[in-house]
């Protein structure tokens, strides 16, 4: 799960605007298109949520999941420590014509050191995992993504953030 605040080891920075999100979200249903079909998606909350509607329209999917999974607290901010599902994913998808996860779509926002695509993974491994955004500790976890950022960029998406003066790069922005 990613927090609002920096990690305190990422350097370069990646801000993504809500247009920006919605153009990405779009593009990775477009390379989706071709994957499918799929009857059902899991999204991994909260930062699922959004890519996992946006993908769902274009895709038409109409029967939505979440799997919600968190880092313990105490761990610090930008840290993960032992995670933990805290609700998994209903039976209507794990069972039957989806067993395993056959023709479902597992859709993230972000796939950083794979950690939560494992947990995921685990529960529904057939399944198709795919995130707008990978580093490269996680990208071999997940089969679609669209954009690949280093693994010391912390991104910092729209629902993270809100418009602020941000000074001139030679004045320290």
């Amino acid at each position: 799960m990613m927090t609002a605040e920096p990690h305190p080891n990422a350097p370069k920075h990646f801000p993504v605007s809500w247009d920006q999100f919605h153009r990405d979200a779009r593009a990775l249903a477009w390379r989706l298109a071709a994957a499918g079909p799929f009857s059902a998606i899991v999204c991994v909350t909260r930062g699922g949520l959004v890519p996992a509607a946006i993908v769902a329209r274009e895709l038409n999917v109409r029967l939505i999941e979440t799997v919600c999974v968190e880092s313990y607290a105490g761990s610090g901010v930008g840290r993960q420590g032992e995670l933990r599902v805290l609700k998994g994913i209903a039976e209507a998808v794990t069972s039957g014509s989806h067993g395993g996860g056959q023709g479902v779509l597992i859709v993230d926002d972000l796939v950083d050191t794979g950690k939560t695509a494992r947990v995921v993974r685990e529960l529904i491994p057939k399944a198709h995992f795919a995130t707008v955004y990978a580093k490269p500790m996680g990208r071999p976890l997940v089969d679609t993504f669209v954009t690949e950022v280093s693994q010391d960029t912390w991104i910092f998406f729209p629902w993270d953030t809100g418009l602020a003066f941000v000074p001139p790069i030679r004045e320290g922005g």
